[in-house]
């Protein structure tokens, strides 16, 4: 017997419910993976509270790192002890062991820890689809702002961006959260409680604006975002953690500066075998070699669900947070 999150009701962290579950056999397609390490992101508390609609009850949880125990029927490339990850559906990560579509895993190589898999995986295929998809036309010497530079997904992205020679502007909500940011990589930060984002950004871009703004907060920063781009700037809302981007006003995009926004999911980034082989690959080439440090601040143990969302949700993490058994 295994052990597992599940939901029965959409709330606040007290709806997560530590059970006992079977776990059974691999179908076709599948294999039974025993984890080693689990994910905490932020899209977890999305199907918690019902943002993210699913059907109930249900799992939780999107990504994990562990070890094939068995193989279904038909199945290809994967074998028994390999070291794998993932990100991704069907829910149900917030568990010690389970069974996965194949289709769904990534091989881990060696040199990276199953903790730091868990850790990186989804934030890390985010940072690498962010940087070398949405904006490929960003190059050295470029500035960009981002939003939550302290974060999973932040921490991740200032260091690769200065691979780059990319310079990040980020905000935080705490000096100390910002000296932790910089010692990441980003070169400025605006604490967006005490200092006007627009006016300080205009004034670190001589009156131009950046020509790309990272927004994972979504409805508290949307306008400051916008009013933050330079001419035909793009806006990236990648993530809602404030609440749901209100409407925007077409036409306000032309007033602007003729900018453009897109609202893109890792899904559709990750969805093509060969293009997810490729970003993991340049992720875990990174990690591996010591250019990005993955750090993880906070661990928790798995029946610690209810405690880690609610930390989540407060801003009372930093960086990265793992479930270990």
């Amino acid at each position: 017997m295994a052990n597992a999150i599940r939901f029965y009701e959409t709330g606040g962290p007290e709806v997560l419910k530590w059970e006992t579950v079977e776990v059974g056999d691999p179908g076709v397609g599948e294999v039974r993976v025993r984890h080693e390490a689990v994910g905490l992101n932020f899209a977890d508390t999305y199907y918690r509270t019902g943002y993210y609609p699913v059907p109930l009850p249900n799992g939780m949880g999107v990504e994990a790192a562990g070890v094939i125990e068995a193989v279904g029927p038909g199945v290809e490339g994967f074998a028994e002890g390999d070291r794998v990850t993932y990100t991704g559906s069907p829910l149900g990560a917030y568990s010690t062991e389970r069974v996965m579509p194949v289709d769904s895993l990534i091989h881990l190589p060696d040199a990276i820890p199953f903790e730091t898999a868990a850790a990186m995986t989804m934030r890390g295929l985010t940072t690498s689809y962010l940087l070398r998809r949405i904006a490929p036309g960003l190059k050295s010497g470029d500035t960009v702002l981002l939003h939550a530079a302290a974060g999973g997904v932040g921490l991740l992205f200032c260091q690769w961006a200065k691979e780059l020679g990319i310079t990040v502007i980020g905000t935080t909500s705490t000096a100390e959260k910002a000296e932790v940011a910089k010692a990441h990589g980003a070169t400025h930060m605006i604490n967006y409680r005490e200092e006007d984002l627009v006016a300080r950004v205009r004034e670190l871009t001589d009156g131009k604006g950046v020509p790309v703004v990272f927004d994972s907060i979504g409805a508290a920063t949307v306008e400051k975002s916008l009013d933050c781009l330079s001419r035909r700037g793009l806006l990236v809302a990648f993530g809602t953690a404030s609440g749901p981007i209100p409407p925007i006003n077409a036409f306000e995009l032309a007033v602007k500066g003729s900018l453009y926004v897109t609202r893109p999911a890792l899904a559709d980034y990750i969805a093509d075998p060969a293009e997810r082989a490729e970003l993991a690959g340049e992720l875990f080439d990174h990690v591996a070699n010591g250019r990005i440090k993955v750090e993880i601040n906070q661990h928790y143990a798995l029946e610690e669900a209810q405690q880690a969302h609610k930390d989540l949700e407060t801003g009372a993490s930093v960086g990265s947070s793992v479930f270990t058994f």
